[in-house]
């Protein structure tokens, strides 16, 4: 029996069982349990994702909905995506409606529409985007990183590898319908996209302003649930911008309370400064720290050197030369084994895992991309799991056996790729970013 002091003791938080806690392990199981969870609802279905993309996967989930719609119309059912990102096409392709346009035409080919709420959380997409997570079906929550896409839902060949957890929890489930009812579909700023009287961006601009002003006020809101030797506790979390961020405290008291070991996901390596921070006072006081991060290779903005090169594809390298640099400056504690870099890399699949496990005794689901646009931009959330009598181990350890599977430990810096080695493009780039001093201004939005 764990005795060492709980940091998160007088945190509230939701007393669950762990029989009613699933860990599943692929994109393939977590659609599987999707469509199932749809398919089977009585009351509520509420999906919140930054986008559900007009392609196959895309389109067997919206139809799903509209389908259980058809055949119980009280079904409440409703869909937050981000505002900016649901009208707008691919990166690089040709200007379009983007997703509304799907919407639009489900919402005027069936009997009863489903709104597809566009939630603006910036004037602009790139200073900051709907990135809350969380789909709930009656009172089961589905929790992931993932948005609604072939490549997130392995629908052909390909995938994107990603964390999938599932929650049968009634309080849990309220709490996020509530926070997600109250303060976001019902504010001014917030649209159906499905609609016929959707407003421009520059017409609600104000609108947009003081939802992000409330957003950054907002929490979910539950009463506190005393828990026992046989329940789990699970704190929901929300944030937005820097201060009064709930989520980003915890985060960092999470790093901050760990006595023997973390782990970390990240997709992409660009560290916040106090998260770089506890993270080199933890292995100063002798924890040893394990971080997974996607190869550059199994970025989703990776371009191969065969194919024409974008400027958006110069991302994966700069999260590469900000990896190079890390292992680098902590050569020493990697040689001591104080820290491991694994580097995931199946095939041409992407890597878009996420959280953190604190001494095999806390642990963070989330959509955080533990970077400073994550921090500071997007409005993000996240559960904080406190297991304090191991009920949830053997989960979480096969969760981490997968994890690991298709990845390789980085032993020295020199293992990574150095400017020089890139494609001519990417190296222009690189050096350009540099010579301008912009890489700064980058990291803070990247």
């Amino acid at each position: 029996m764990i005795v060492s002091r709980n940091p998160f003791e007088q945190l509230p938080s939701l007393a669950v069982n762990p029989e009613d806690f699933d860990v599943l392990y692929s994109a393939e199981s977590f659609r599987t349990r999707l469509l199932d969870a749809i398919s089977k609802a009585t009351s509520r279905i509420y999906l919140v994702a930054l986008y559900l993309e007009d392609d196959e996967a895309g389109r067997e989930i919206l139809t799903a909905l509209y389908e259980a719609k058809q055949r119980n119309p009280g079904l409440d059912i409703n869909i937050c995506v981000d505002w900016h990102r649901a009208q707008r096409g691919l990166i690089g392709a040709e200007t379009s409606e983007g997703n509304s346009a799907l919407y639009k035409a489900y919402a005027n080919k069936y009997q009863h529409p489903i709104p597809v709420y566009g939630i603006p959380v910036r004037g602009r997409e790139v200073f900051g985007v709907l990135h809350l997570k969380g789909f709930i079906v009656d009172d089961t929550v589905i929790y992931s990183g993932a948005s609604l896409n072939n490549v997130y839902l392995h629908y052909h060949e390909r995938y994107r590898f990603d964390r999938y957890h599932v929650i049968r929890h009634e309080s849990l489930a309220n709490s996020m319908v509530q926070f997600i009812q109250e303060e976001m579909i019902a504010h001014p700023a917030v649209n159906d996209l499905a609609g016929k009287d959707k407003p421009e961006t520059k017409e609600i601009k104000s609108a947009i302003r003081q939802l992000r002003a409330s957003l950054a006020q907002a929490n979910y809101q539950f009463e506190d649930q005393p828990a026992t030797e046989e329940s789990v506790k699970i704190t929901p979390l929300v944030g937005l911008g820097k201060r009064r961020n709930l989520l980003n405290q915890q985060i960092v008291k999470l790093l901050a309370a760990a006595q023997n070991e973390i782990f970390i996901c990240t997709p992409y390596f660009n560290f916040p400064k106090a998260l770089h921070r506890e993270v080199k006072r933890a292995m100063k006081r002798g924890v040893k720290v394990t971080i997974v991060v996607g190869d550059k290779t199994a970025n989703d903005f990776y371009i191969a050197p065969e194919e024409d090169f974008k400027t958006i594809g110069g991302l994966p390298y700069l999260y590469e030369v900000n990896l190079r640099r890390f292992a680098k400056a902590n050569e020493a504690n990697i040689a001591a084994r104080k820290l491991s870099i694994h580097l995931w890399k199946h095939d041409n699949n992407s890597f878009h895992l996420k959280g953190i496990w604190v001494d095999k005794r806390y642990m963070l689901l989330t959509g955080n991309n533990l970077n400073p646009r994550a921090w500071s931009l997007d409005l993000e959330n996240g559960l904080l799991i406190q297991d304090n009598y191991a009920k949830l181990t053997d989960k979480f350890e096969d969760e981490v056996s997968r994890i690991l599977e298709h990845t390789h430990l980085i032993c020295t810096y020199k293992q990574l790729e150095k400017v020089e080695d890139y494609p001519i493009g990417v190296q222009r780039l690189v050096r350009k970013i540099t010579r301008l001093k912009a890489d700064g201004v980058l990291k803070r939005i990247l």
